[in-house]
């Protein structure tokens, strides 16, 4: 099964053209969405998950006509929002019973079996007799993934998974979101080039509602090699380097600040060959499309 989304578009009352043409084929396993915040990455997944119309363009999954047919994808989908609400003073095990039983889970056997499998899977088995309340902000998301796997969806989204996480609950919750893709078409949509780096097999950068870029992370880094080009300069001329130069990324360290450029020729003017990384591919996509500051 495939999601295919073509030239995909949305202009809110306000103006605001927050799709623009978006044209993606995505297969089953882990599928990056990478873009800076207001890119139009919410739009899209929102879209995607029925909860709002397009103006214009086509999304289809598998034989389903996505923004035709919205119960029938409901029944094959599963969405994780960048924010959800939890009820404080409810179990996970309650809360995700009632919620399968909302989703039609009507046999009593079943829906224990089925709640027990999915803590088990999200590592919350231990504390699901444990208020969602008194959960860490990586606990939220766990359960969060595990009340969107109810009904075994064809298809998962999840927004901005990662973000307020420390290291260690970030690790977790890649090692779970891998897992799940393995069997199922995930869409992951960030603003955070790590996620991409570690999971995803092939990604999209998104800006100003438009797809700058499709391939894998191996692909988009290759694509740059010779073409990255760094040193270090006083802080008060990084204006003037900007003027002079595509600046792709500046990095404040110990006092010192290093730029990154991008360029096709040796810049000369003391520059030397830096190894391209995913954040220069990214943020050279979207430097055209807006006024970067990295300190």
């Amino acid at each position: 099964m495939e999601l295919v989304i073509e030239n995909l578009s949305k202009t809110y009352g306000n103006g605001v053209k927050a799709l623009n043409g978006v044209s993606l084929t995505i297969p089953q396993g882990m599928f990056g969405l990478l873009g800076p915040n207001g890119a139009g990455k919410s739009t899209l997944m929102r879209t995607i998950a029925t909860l709002q119309d397009a103006g214009s363009g086509s999304i289809t999954l598998g034989e389903w006509d996505v923004l035709k047919q919205h119960e029938q994808v409901r029944q094959i989908l599963g969405y994780l929002p960048q924010e959800f609400g939890v009820y404080p003073r409810v179990s996970a095990e309650i809360m995700l019973d009632h919620i399968a039983r909302l989703k039609g889970l009507a046999n009593r056997k079943e829906r224990a079996q089925l709640v027990e499998a999915l803590l088990q899977k999200v590592n919350l088995w231990s504390a699901r007799k444990r208020n969602l309340g008194t959960y860490s902000g990586g606990m939220k998301q766990r359960f969060g993934i595990a009340q969107a796997l109810l009904g075994n969806p064809k298809l998962l989204i999840v927004d901005e998974p990662t973000a307020g996480l420390d290291p260690a609950e970030r690790n977790r919750f890649y090692n779970l979101l891998s897992e799940i893709g393995e069997s199922t078409i995930v869409i992951l949509s960030t603003h955070i080039v790590e996620d991409v780096q570690t999971l995803c097999k092939r990604f999209a950068i998104i800006c100003d509602g438009e797809v700058l870029y499709v391939g894998t992370p191996h692909e988009a880094v290759q694509m740059l090699g010779g073409k990255i080009w760094a040193k270090s300069i006083p802080k008060e001329e990084v204006d003037d380097y900007r003027e002079r130069y595509q600046v792709i990324a500046t990095n404040l360290s110990e006092g010192r600040l290093f730029i990154r450029i991008a360029s096709d020729e040796n810049p000369g003017n003391g520059f030397t060959p830096a190894e391209p990384t995913l954040e220069d591919v990214y943020f050279r996509a979207i430097s055209s499309k807006m006024d970067l500051v990295t300190l």
